[in-house]
Formats: C-alpha cells, sequence, structure tokens
C-alpha cells in the first residue's frame, strides 16, 4: 500500500470522522433539579451523582485500607534522598542554596499501611484526644499524607494549612479550630516557635526530620510548654502501645481545609468523607486507563484539595506517588544544582496536575529556550510547531501521521524530557488555563490537558474537560458527581436567556458540595444552600456561559468586575490573562479606581525579555530595578501592553493607561500570593498603596 496514504491520508480522514464525532457529542444534558431558577445540567453518562466508585467503601479511610492490602507490594510513597547541600553566590553577590538530589527511596503500600497504623495509635498515646484536632502544616511529601492517613484511622479532623501563610492567618486557623497538635517541618516549627505566645490550644508538636532541625527543637523546647516529638518517635511509640482504630462515618468532618485567604483571612472549609470520596469517584470514570502502572509526580501543596484529591486517586488505583516541589521539578529549576537532575528527570511521571501559572512558566521557560538557541533550532522548531498547530487546530494542511511522528522525533522529544518523557496526561485545576498554553503544552509534550473547575468548598469537583476533548478556552461538561446550574446575575447583565449561550453565576450541587465554613454560620448561609429535594448548592460567584454540547466556560467572576466613572464595567480577571501573554508580563495585576475614567496595571517584569531588549537598545542600567524605573522601559512595555490588548478586542477602557513596573516576583512567601499562585488583591493593594495613588495623580 502507498507509504502516503498510510502516513497522511488515512490518519487525516480519520481524525475529520473522529471531529465530527467529538462535535456532535453531548457532553453535558439538561438535568431536573430543584432550588432556585435556572439553567442546569448534568454529565451525559450519569443520571444521579456519582458518590462512590467501590462497592463497601464509603470513607478515605476504607479506600486508603483497601488499597494497601490490594496493591501491598508495590511501591506508593517515593521521596528523594538528599545528597548535598550548598550556598552559590550569584554575580550580584545574592546567596542562593542549591541542593544535590540522590535516586528515589520507596515505601509499599504494605509499609506505608504499617507506618499509618502505628502514627495513629502513638498520636493517641502522647496524650492526644480524640475529640481534638491535628494541624498538618508541611509543605508536600510522604509524612503529610502518613499523617493524614493516621488521623483518619482514628476519626480525627485534619486541619490543612499552606506552609506558606503568614502569621496572621497562621495563628487565626490554629486558634479558630483550636488544635492541640501540629504536624510540621523544619521551616514551619521556626514559624510556630515565633507565634507561640498568640497560640491558645496547641499542646504537642510532632516534627519531620530534617537537616539543621535540632536547632529549632531545643529552642523549641526551652521557650515553649509544648511536647516536643519527632516523626519517629511517635511512630515508634504507636508501635510498641498500638490503639484499636477507631474509623470514620461517611458524614464525618475528614478535613477542615483554609483557603489560601486570597480576599481576606482564610476560612475553614469542613469536608466530610463522602464529600471528598465523590469527586475522587467521578474523576476515576474520566481519565482512562488509570492503574498500577501509572506513576504521579507530587509537587502542588498538599493543603489544597486539587493535590489531596489527586493523590487519594492515585492512592485508589495502585499507582506510585514521586514527591518534589516547584523549586526542584526540571533539572533547571531554581534550587537543582548545576548538572543534576530535577525530580521529573528522575521519576519519568506518567501523570500530574498543575496550575495555570505553573504550566505558563514551562511555556515560557521552552519558549525562551528555543530563542536562546537562535539558528536553525529555533527555525526548525517554528516550523514543526506551526505544523502541528495547524493539524491540532483541524487544519488538512497541518502535519498527520508520519510528519508528526518526524517533528515529534526532531523537535519534540528534547521538550518531552524537560517533564521525564513519559507524561501521557495532564490535570490542569486553579484558575482557567489560555488556549494558547493549553495548545502549546499539548503539542510540546504530547499529553492531554484536561482542564477542571471546582473549588474548595466544592473538593474540587464542577466540571472535567474529557480525555477526547481538544477544544480550548472551557472547562468541561458536570463532573459525574456534580450538577452544574446558572442562575441569573440580572446586575452584571448575565442572564441565562442570553443569546447565543445562557450565562449566568455558577452554582454547584452533589454530593462534592461541602458541609460550610468552619465557626462561620453568616457567611455559609451566604453562599450555600439546600433545595426542596435536600440536595446542597454551593454559590461560587464565578460567572459561567454553556455551549451547545454542555460543556462550560469561565467568563468573568462577580468580585472581580469594578464599575468605573463613566458607567463602564471592567472585569479585571478578564483583562490580566489577556494581557498575561506579553512577553515582558511575568505577573500582572490590574486596578480599577470607580472614582476614575481608566484602569492602570502593576506588572512584575519579566526579567530575561527585558534585559534582552535593553542590551539591543544599548541602554545601560545599574541593575533590574534601576531598569524597571527608566522611561523608555515602562513605554516599551506598555505599547506592547496595547498591542496584546488589541489583539485580544479590549476595550479601549479596559487597557491599561498606566502602569508600574516591579522588579521582584510575587511569591506566597511574600504574602502577595495564594500557594496556588492567585492574587491577594488587597494584600498587593495596600503594599503598592503609594504606586497605585501615584498612577492615578
Amino acid at each position: 500500500m502507498n507509504p502516503y496514504f498510510l502516513g497522511f491520508v488515512l490518519p487525516f480522514v480519520a481524525s475529520l470522522l473522529l471531529t465530527k464525532r467529538k462535535s456532535e457529542k453531548k457532553r453535558g444534558v439538561p438535568a431536573n433539579v430543584g432550588g432556585e431558577l435556572g439553567c442546569a445540567i448534568r454529565n451525559h453518562r450519569f443520571e444521579r451523582p456519582a458518590e462512590t466508585l467501590w462497592e463497601g467503601i464509603t470513607t478515605l479511610a476504607e479506600l486508603f485500607e483497601q488499597s494497601c492490602k490490594q496493591f501491598a507490594c508495590l511501591p506508593l510513597f517515593g521521596t528523594r534522598k538528599l545528597i548535598a547541600r550548598e550556598m552559590v553566590v550569584a554575580a550580584d553577590g545574592r546567596s542562593f542554596e542549591k541542593l544535590h538530589l540522590g535516586k528515589y527511596e520507596w515505601k509499599s503500600y504494605a509499609d506505608a499501611f504499617k507506618t499509618v497504623c502505628n502514627f495513629a495509635s502513638g498520636l493517641l498515646r502522647i496524650g492526644h484526644l480524640k475529640d481534638e484536632r491535628v494541624a498538618i502544616f508541611s509543605d508536600t511529601r510522604a509524612e503529610w499524607q502518613i499523617a493524614l492517613q493516621a488521623c483518619f484511622r482514628q476519626n480525627i479532623a485534619v486541619v490543612t494549612i499552606y506552609a506558606s501563610l503568614g502569621e496572621g492567618a497562621l495563628c487565626h486557623s490554629l486558634n479558630e479550630t483550636e488544635v492541640t497538635t501540629v504536624v510540621c517541618g523544619r521551616k514551619e516549627l521556626k514559624k510556630l516557635i515565633d507565634i507561640s505566645g498568640q497560640l491558645d490550644t496547641v499542646k504537642h508538636v510532632i516534627y519531620i526530620n530534617e537537616e539543621g532541625v535540632s536547632a529549632e527543637v531545643s529552642l523549641a523546647q526551652n521557650c515553649t510548654s509544648w511536647t516536643i516529638k519527632s516523626f519517629e518517635e511517635v511512630e515508634s511509640i504507636g508501635l510498641q502501645r498500638p490503639v484499636e482504630e477507631n474509623l470514620p462515618l461517611p458524614s464525618d468532618t475528614a478535613v477542615i481545609m483554609y483557603t489560601s485567604g486570597s480576599t481576606g483571612m482564610p476560612k475553614g472549609v469542613m469536608m466530610s468523607h463522602q464529600n471528598v470520596l465523590a469527586v475522587v469517584s467521578a474523576v476515576m470514570t474520566i481519565v482512562p486507563g488509570l492503574g498500577k502502572k501509572d506513576v504521579y509526580l507530587a509537587y502542588l501543596p498538599l493543603a489544597h484539595i486539587l493535590e489531596l484529591a489527586a493523590e487519594a486517586i492515585i492512592t485508589g488505583v495502585g499507582a506510585s506517588i514521586g514527591y518534589g516541589s516547584p523549586l526542584t521539578l526540571t533539572d533547571t529549576s531554581n534550587k537543582i544544582k548545576k548538572g543534576t537532575q530535577g525530580d521529573a528527570s528522575v521519576l519519568k511521571p506518567t501523570l500530574m496536575t498543575a496550575v495555570p501559572a505553573i504550566l505558563d512558566r514551562v511555556r515560557d521557560g521552552v519558549q525562551k529556550n528555543v530563542d536562546a538557541k537562535g539558528g536553525l533550532a529555533k527555525r526548525l522548531f517554528d516550523i514543526a510547531y506551526s505544523r502541528r498547530l495547524a493539524a491540532v487546530n483541524g487544519s488538512w494542511l497541518g502535519a498527520w501521521g508520519l510528519e508528526k511522528l518526524l517533528w515529534d522525533m526532531l523537535v519534540f522529544q528534547k521538550v518531552r524530557a524537560i517533564l521525564g518523557g513519559r507524561i501521557r496526561f495532564i490535570l490542569a485545576g486553579g484558575a482557567p488555563l489560555s488556549g494558547d498554553t493549553q495548545r502549546f503544552i499539548n503539542i510540546c509534550l504530547g499529553a492531554p490537558i484536561s482542564q477542571g473547575y471546582g473549588l474548595t468548598e466544592t473538593c474540587a469537583g464542577g466540571t472535567f474537560s474529557e480525555y477526547d476533548e481538544t477544544s480550548v478556552g472551557r472547562v468541561g461538561p458536570p463532573l459525574p458527581c456534580s450538577y452544574i446550574k446558572l442562575v441569573d446575575w440580572a446586575e452584571g447583565g448575565y442572564l441565562t436567556t442570553d443569546v447565543p449561550m445562557p450565562r449566568g453565576e455558577i452554582v454547584i450541587g452533589g454530593p462534592n458540595v461541602t458541609k460550610g465554613y468552619f465557626k462561620n454560620e453568616a457567611k455559609t448561609k451566604e453562599v450555600y444552600k439546600v433545595d426542596e429535594r435536600g440536595m446542597r448548592w454551593f454559590y461560587s460567584g464565578d460567572i459561567g456561559s454553556l455551549h451547545p454540547d454542555g460543556c462550560l466556560e469561565i467568563i468573568d467572576r462577580k468580585k472581580d468586575i469594578v464599575k468605573l466613572q463613566h458607567g463602564e464595567y471592567v472585569s479585571l480577571g478578564k483583562v490580566e490573562a489577556a494581557l498575561s501573554v506579553c512577553s515582558y508580563v511575568d505577573q500582572i495585576m490590574i486596578h480599577a479606581d470607580p472614582f476614575h475614567n481608566y484602569c492602570v496595571a502593576l506588572i512584575v517584569a519579566a526579567q530575561s525579555e527585558l534585559k534582552n531588549w535593553a542590551s539591543k537598545q544599548g541602554i545601560t542600567y545599574s541593575d533590574f530595578s534601576d531598569l524597571c524605573q527608566k522611561q523608555g522601559t515602562v513605554k516599551e512595555v506598555l505599547q506592547s501592553l496595547v498591542k496584546a490588548a488589541k489583539q485580544a478586542r479590549l476595550e479601549k477602557f479596559e487597557i491599561p493607561a498606566k502602569i508600574k513596573l516591579i522588579s521582584e516576583p510575587w511569591t506566597p512567601e511574600s504574602g502577595l500570593v495564594t500557594a496556588a499562585l492567585k492574587l491577594k488583591r488587597e494584600v498587593i493593594k495596600k503594599a503598592y498603596e503609594m504606586d497605585l495613588v501615584q498612577l492615578y495623580s
């Protein structure tokens, strides 16, 4: 048979037929629900919301025990051994810590279960009472998950706290929940000591053994009344003096998860075992082929429901979890010693989760690397990408069949090596992912990205784009555990009667909708409703539109809309998303003052891009901060923003009239963004109050 027919014509015809079938497929269908009138849909495969996928399994504790027995000999938790830690001095005199990490060392399902049972017993033996709460205050690691599962075995509610949380929010979270025991890492122990005088109920602190932790342990023993034990000590005590398990009911609170506090003090969301299990079960029905051969790279905060739910899914199917961190993810990550390997290169994962900010950085990193190489390498990449992009967009002129394989081998194989070369599926959560980034990652990594939408209040459950869905800018149909309903928001001009698609506030119903906010009945009543059929609904504050095939698109947010002086409405998030594609922008916050007729922007400048521009222009400067303050630099970035705004078809009043360039990045440690890298608008506004005043003067 003709090779041209096999390599091009046959794949192309098949793709056309598949595309036609996809476009006709109804992924979300109308649902008969109670509560406020609106436009409601459900997943096309489930008439009733899914609650559990496993017969007889109704809690996370039961699911973990079942997996540990079923997959006893398989590897579960993998951790890299620290070989060396060293300080490197940069050209500007600043010192940076670099790590040399070894191979992954694994703990089997059977061994993990023994450790969990021993730690659970040890908790009670050191004096923790069953009706008291445990807080886990640490970076993502195996001990975090072990402590979580140990608490579940004794029906102890776990309070999860972001490791990057500031002192005020940390005190608030621990005091409000009356936590008596805290499990923490070295740097978190130091934070606890600093605020020890403000903590009302903490009695026991269990520290994870890390290099150099002994100094903090001695300090805690000398200046607090806490009982201080190492993780291993508690496990050993439990081994010697076991306690019978006290397993939870489905309705019992599993986790009180504190939100990242992007709009003020964090709120504690009360999640039952039933809530989380519903989401775990629903996602299992969407991702094909999940099983014990999969390897998952865990690096997002476990204090975030996206990561916690993802790891529950992985353990449910007998797959392996290798722990890493955002700062050691790749060979070129900030904390990886030059010449040594990052987490992904060593682990070679098949699955990972990501938030848009992380994927944007991967995209920018690849693009900058290609631009730096220049010459033939850049030309080849540009050709390969444009050919594959045409195919992804449905053009018969794009790269299909043998040509696709050729470009994969010549160009994209090297890009895929950045994340280990074996990624087959990426779940993107958090804010909606831009279409450009989604296409770029899909083409370069060769892995489909399923965009999900959910909130802490719905255990990350809401919608989930299916495996064969290739469109961009949408977040998929309802998860099998959820109903999605749009209700009118007349004030903002979004109605379910809008043409061509219904629009309105997104309301989520189902067994994944949580109990409410801990000790905050007023706020709970404001956003949680129970209908006449007993179904629980959460009012998200996000604005969506429903496509004809039943897929949801996030188009706005009620809190992000500001009315300008002359009556125009500016959607801050929409403008930020449109302008973030500008190559000079690393991070951006749009600010609109209702007493003026224009908006302004605070921009964390992309250092390499701006320095390259300055070099070409022959501009001299003392440091990057100096470059950001130069009038010519501000003018160049503003012109670039205007160009991006016009390409995105923004209205004139949506385009920032003035900008302030910032040289230092916004990090969770600085308190300006959440652990999921979402902007803390009020905190940023306060930090740059004088700059904003000046922009409007």
